[in-house]
């Protein structure tokens, strides 16, 4: 029978507490019995079973099996069936999520909990329960599901990492992508901010804190700083780390805050790159306005010379002092010819693009340079010490090569110390950021870095009184190794001597 509180004169004991519970109640309440031949009846249906699930009292007092049945949607109804059977074969309650297809309102979500009962006299099993209309919940389910699919996509299809940092209990919650970046594969040793605070390069600490604190202190709408973060193979990684405080107390103290790790090392190195490149040009510029100045000046001087001596000539009618005038005629001739010549080699050395690079056994060079000087100063008892391994191989150009190791070596011995024999060592590393580096060590006259150090690697710039001090030689070596993609470095003490480090481009 179809149990309505209000029409049926059957329920009449029902006092009026439960009417009133009862009209309350938005779900379809039921008995459901099916008996040992398998027969399906209601002894028991709410009135609203007509509003939920559109079945009036005449339809459950026909065939029920055969209604529910076609209201159910198609691809539920060995689901619905199936776990009917089982609860009635177990005896469990019966609980069920499923759709239905009603006459009026079409597609419908709806939730069935039931308590289940087997009489021992008949062997029937009865179900009490409720049927509630959830297709709103599903429905908030279901774009709750598409909104979280999204995120985790954007999460997924993005370079960053989500924290969260929950200052009350000074826990943090990262990532997976966050971890990623970190190298790791859980938050099992790394969730909380102090192991995080332990990672970051010191040199990028206080200004990390200090951002981090400024945020804190709402003065600006949110944190945003560029450290590096060492990972657990033991490398730094770069990271722009974003975050803002969600959550306050009343007093404006931080509770909660969320943010962002993002990996830009790569971007980190082509700015590290692209700031080395445009040193690079600045300092190529430089040496070019030094270059013109020099071009304009030396060749100006020696034409202006050249120019004085023919007026001269041409001023002595009798010509009483042509040959005292050839005379300086061809030394400013043989002057200009050398300018010309050490102009020509530093724009070869500044111009070639396509500069050959091959592996060089750098040991074999040394001792082909230690080889062509023997014979340089005949005066002077040299010793050089090549501590270089034989095995040792840097990329670079032959001539270059050559150039560089025979400029230091001469040099040491041309400006040796008077009281002394000269000494040359050559001495190799590995520098801390992993490069090969060569070291051309001294015990010469020295140079006074604290007055000559700017200008020891300029042009025509000589620093003791030597016959044939040109001040062209470290000018052309230091473009040789810098067009190699290398550095050039000096340490010297006057009367002590002097140490050049080359740091080349090989790892």
């Amino acid at each position: 029978m179809v149990f309505d509180l209000y029409g049926n004169e059957d329920c009449l004991e029902v006092n009026n507490f439960y009417k009133k519970l009862f009209a309350e109640m938005p779900d379809l309440l039921f008995q459901f019995v099916i008996d040992c031949d398998n027969n399906y009846t209601f002894p028991l249906v709410s009135k609203s079973a007509d509003e939920i699930f559109e079945l009036t009292a005449e339809m459950f007092s026909n065939d029920p099996k055969v209604i529910i049945y076609d209201r159910i949607f198609p691809q539920d109804r060995d689901f619905f069936f199936d776990s009917l059977v089982k609860a009635r074969r177990e005896v469990k309650p019966w609980q069920i999520e499923f759709r239905a297809i009603l006459p009026k309102k079409g597609l419908r979500w709806f939730k069935i909990s039931s308590k289940t009962e087997l009489s021992p006299v008949d062997g029937c099993v009865s179900f009490y329960g409720h049927v509630s209309d959830i297709t709103e919940l599903k429905d908030k389910e279901e774009k709750l599901r598409i909104s979280e699919e999204r995120f985790q996509f954007a999460l997924e299809a993005s370079t960053a990492g989500i924290w969260d940092w929950d200052m009350v209990t000074n826990n943090v919650f990262y990532s997976s992508l966050s971890l990623k970046i970190l190298e790791l594969d859980s938050t099992d040793i790394f969730d909380d901010p102090e192991r995080w605070d332990k990672i970051v390069h010191p040199d990028d600490l206080p200004k990390y804190y200090s951002d981090i604190q400024e945020h804190f202190d709402n003065k600006i709408p949110y944190y945003e700083n560029y450290h590096r973060v060492m990972t657990s193979s033991g490398n730094y990684k770069w990271i722009l780390d974003r975050g803002k405080v969600i959550k306050r107390d009343e007093n404006g103290k931080p509770l909660r805050v969320i943010g962002t790790h993002t990996d830009v090392s790569l971007q980190k190195e082509k700015e590290l790159e692209l700031l080395k490149t445009m040193k690079l040009y600045s300092d190529q510029n430089s040496r070019l306005v030094n270059f013109s100045h020099i071009v304009s000046h030396n060749l100006n001087t020696q034409a202006g010379n050249i120019k004085s001596i023919l007026d001269f000539i041409d001023a002595d009618i009798e010509r009483q002092t042509v040959n005292e005038m050839l005379e300086h005629l061809r030394t400013v001739s043989n002057d200009l010819n050398d300018t010309i010549s050490n102009l020509t080699q530093i724009v070869k050395t500044q111009s070639n693009i396509n500069i050959a690079v091959v592996p060089l056994k750098l040991c074999e060079y040394i001792d082909k340079t230690i080889s062509t000087i023997k014979g340089f100063d005949k005066q002077k008892n040299v010793t050089i010490i090549n501590n270089v391994p034989k095995y040792l191989t840097i990329n670079f150009n032959p001539a270059y090569m050559e150039s560089v190791l025979l400029n230091f070596a001469t040099n040491a011995i041309k400006y040796a110390h008077p009281d002394r024999d000269p000494v040359i060592v050559f001495d190799f590393s590995i520098e801390p950021e992993g490069h090969k580096s060569l070291k051309i060590t001294d015990n010469g006259l020295g140079i006074d870095l604290n007055v000559y150090g700017d200008l020891l690697f300029g042009m025509y710039k000589t620093f003791h009184k030597h016959q044939e001090a040109r001040g062209i030689g470290l000018y052309i070596t230091r473009n040789q190794i810098e067009a190699m993609k290398g550095t050039i470095s000096v340490e010297s003490e006057v009367g002590v001597g002097t140490s050049f480090k080359i740091i080349f481009n090989d790892v």
